[in-house]
């Protein structure tokens, strides 16, 4: 069988409600997002996923993917993992994308990057070492992570460059599945939402 890599976003917070830029800031899940996470573990741990015997789950040590984790029942098997933090905003830290384009005019962050964060470069290779890690073994990953990374890792799962990954939205506590089709790289799902209907 080959990998698979499935992505769960971390649950609702008070910024990604509101739109701010949230990387390194340790923000909790707010009840909303802590309900989305039991309701994505209910979806995971019943057919046809079963609870996913044998698969490997990395998450961000950041509180709000790894509750997430926690809350969907993969704390106990869960590794926290430096590569699955957030892109590091630097200056834009906190900040709506309207309050960026206010003084930066026309800016994206996948194509303009961010001062004194992270650069475009840099994101692309964390996602490069998750993508080369979960390639590297016969079984699948199911990462708790956040919005940009897990958009990065999809681009470069792909093989696209980082700027792709403008093309794909990510709601939060939604769950995707990063596979195969005729022998290459695929979006199997993505941003699905489903179980939040429950």
């Amino acid at each position: 069988m080959a990998p698979r890599i499935l992505l769960a976003r971390h649950g609702q917070t008070a910024w990604s409600l509101s739109g701010k830029h949230t990387g390194r800031t340790d923000v909790p899940l707010l009840e909303e997002g802590r309900h989305g996470a039991k309701l994505l573990g209910e979806r995971l741990h019943r057919a046809p996923l079963d609870g996913l015997p044998g698969v490997e789950v990395r998450t961000s040590p950041l509180v709000r993917a790894a509750e997430t984790c926690a809350l969907a029942g993969f704390g106990g098997r869960a590794e926290p993992w430096d590569a699955l933090l957030e892109w590091d905003y630097g200056a834009y830290e906190g900040l709506t994308p309207g309050e960026i384009q206010a003084v930066r005019p026309g800016w994206l962050i996948w194509r303009d990057g961010v001062p004194e964060g992270e650069s475009i470069a840099e994101v692309t290779a964390r996602a490069d070492e998750v993508v080369a890690w979960a390639r590297a073994a016969d079984r699948d990953v199911l990462l708790f992570a956040h919005g940009h990374i897990l958009r990065s890792l999809a681009a470069r799962w792909l093989g696209f460059p980082l700027d792709f990954a403008a093309r794909i939205r990510l709601n939060p506590t939604s769950l995707s599945v990063l596979g195969w089709a005729y022998g290459e790289p695929a979006l199997e799902s993505w941003n699905d939402v489903g179980h939040l209907a429950g």
